[in-house]
C-alpha cells in the first residue's frame, strides 16, 4: 500500500510539472484577419555558418584616377560653355570653346574636350569670362566605381587585412547593399579620432553612390560553423528580457513568446545559445507587432477547441469528466473557468487528489489494525 501511495504521489508531481502555467499567458493566438493584417513571416531556425563582423562608419569618396579637369593650353576668353554641373558627359565631348588672344579675323579658337566620361561636378567658367592657362574650368568625376572609406577604431586594426569582404550601405539607400573587398589600409591613424582608414573599391554602375555620402560597414573578419542563429529582427525586448515568437507546433496562427539567451551578433543574424531549437519556426517580420497583438482575438480555449474537436478550460487544460458533463448539460456555455458553478481545473484536480489520498490513508489504517485484532 505504501508503494502504491508513493507511486501515486510521483505521478501526481509529474503531471503538475508537465503542466505549463505560462502557456496561456505567453501564447498569442490570432484570427484570420489579424494574420492577414500583420503579414507575418517566419524562418526555420537551423545551425549554419555564422559570420563575425566589425561595424564601422565612413563616407563615399571619388576613386583614385576617376577625377579629371578641363583646362586651356592658351589664354583667351570663353565664347561657349557646353558643360553643366550635375550632368553626364562622355569622353571627347565638347565642354568649353576658348577664343585665343592671338590676332586673327576671326581670332583662332580652341575646343576643350572632356578627358574622361563621367558626371560634371564643377563648372568655373561662363561665356565671356577670361581664361588663363592655369585655370581649372570644368571638373569631371567618374562614378562607375567609387571608394568607400571606413573610419575603423585603431584598436581593431589588427583584425582587418586587404582582401576581406564587407557589406556596405549608404544611408541614402538603406535597402541597397554593396559587397566589396578591402583595397588598402591607411598608412597613418588619425590622432584626433583614434581611427584608421580602411578603403573599399565599390562597383557603382547606377551611380547612386555619390562622394560625401555617409556609409555603414559590416566588415567580415571570420566565420564559425554550426552556430544556431536567427535574423536579428526576430529578437524583441531589451536588456535581460530578450524573447522571440515561435509558431506553435499544434495550433494554427498561434505563436509562443519564448525567452532566449543570445551570443554574438552581426549586421544580419544573432547567435542563440538557449531557447530555440533546430526546426523552430521563428517570426521575423511582424515580431514587434505580436507584442501588442492577441488581445481581443481568438482565445487559447477557442483555438484548442477547434484543433481537438472537444471543449477545454479557459486556461487551455483538458476538462475533467465532471466538467465535461456539466459543460454538455449547459450546451457548452460553462465549459471551463468558474462559470455555472463549475470549479476551475486546478481546484477540481486538488479536490480529487485530496479525496483519493484520504481513502488510501483510511484503507492503510484498517490494514494495519487487522494484525492487532487477530
Amino acid at each position: 500500500m505504501l508503494r502504491t501511495l508513493a507511486l501515486f504521489l510521483i505521478l501526481t508531481a509529474a503531471a503538475l510539472a508537465a503542466a505549463d502555467p505560462n502557456r496561456s499567458a505567453n501564447l498569442v493566438i490570432l484570427d484570420e484577419t489579424a494574420v492577414k493584417n500583420l503579414n507575418l513571416v517566419t524562418v526555420e531556425a537551423e545551425e549554419a555558418d555564422f559570420e563575425e563582423t566589425i561595424f564601422a562608419l565612413g563616407r563615399i569618396r571619388v576613386a583614385s584616377g576617376h577625377r579629371a579637369v578641363v583646362s586651356s593650353r592658351v589664354p583667351g576668353r570663353a565664347i561657349s560653355v557646353s558643360a553643366h554641373i550635375d550632368t553626364k558627359i562622355e569622353k571627347g565631348a565638347e565642354a568649353v570653346v576658348v577664343e585665343s588672344r592671338q590676332p586673327g579675323d576671326p581670332p583662332p579658337s580652341v575646343r576643350l574636350l572632356a578627358p574622361i566620361s563621367g558626371h560634371i561636378s564643377m563648372v568655373k567658367i561662363a561665356p565671356g569670362q577670361p581664361v588663363e592657362v592655369a585655370d581649372s574650368l570644368v571638373e569631371i568625376v567618374d562614378l562607375s566605381s567609387v571608394h568607400a572609406v571606413a573610419a575603423l577604431p585603431e584598436h581593431l586594426a589588427n583584425r582587418v587585412q586587404v582582401g576581406q569582404k564587407a557589406r556596405i550601405r549608404a544611408t541614402g539607400y538603406p535597402d541597397k547593399e554593396f559587397i566589396a573587398e578591402i583595397e588598402h589600409l591607411g598608412t597613418e591613424a588619425d590622432a584626433a579620432s583614434g581611427t584608421i582608414e580602411v578603403a573599399f573599391h565599390v562597383e557603382n554602375p547606377e551611380a547612386i553612390l555619390r562622394p560625401g555620402m555617409r556609409a555603414e560597414f559590416s566588415i567580415v573578419t571570420g566565420k564559425r560553423e554550426g552556430v544556431m542563429s536567427i535574423p536579428a529582427e526576430a529578437v524583441q525586448g531589451d536588456g535581460g528580457q530578450r524573447f522571440v515568437y515561435i509558431a506553435d507546433y499544434e495550433l494554427k496562427h498561434a505563436f509562443m513568446k519564448t525567452p532566449v539567451v543570445l551570443g554574438a551578433q552581426n549586421d544580419r543574424m544573432v547567435e542563440v545559445t538557449g531557447g530555440v531549437l533546430p526546426g523552430d519556426q521563428v517570426v521575423t517580420r511582424g515580431a514587434y507587432a505580436l507584442i501588442f497583438a492577441g488581445k481581443g482575438n481568438t482565445s487559447l480555449k477557442e483555438a484548442l477547441d477547434a484543433a481537438h474537436g472537444h471543449p477545454h478550460a479557459d486556461d487551455g487544460s483538458e476538462l475533467t469528466a465532471e466538467q465535461a458533463k456539466a459543460a454538455a448539460s449547459k450546451g457548452g456555455s460553462g465549459a471551463g473557468g468558474n462559470r455555472a458553478g463549475v470549479l476551475p481545473p486546478v481546484a477540481m484536480f486538488f479536490a480529487g487528489t485530496t479525496g483519493l489520498l484520504f481513502i488510501l490513508l483510511v484503507a492503510l489504517g484498517l490494514k494495519l489494525r487487522k494484525p492487532n485484532a487477530a
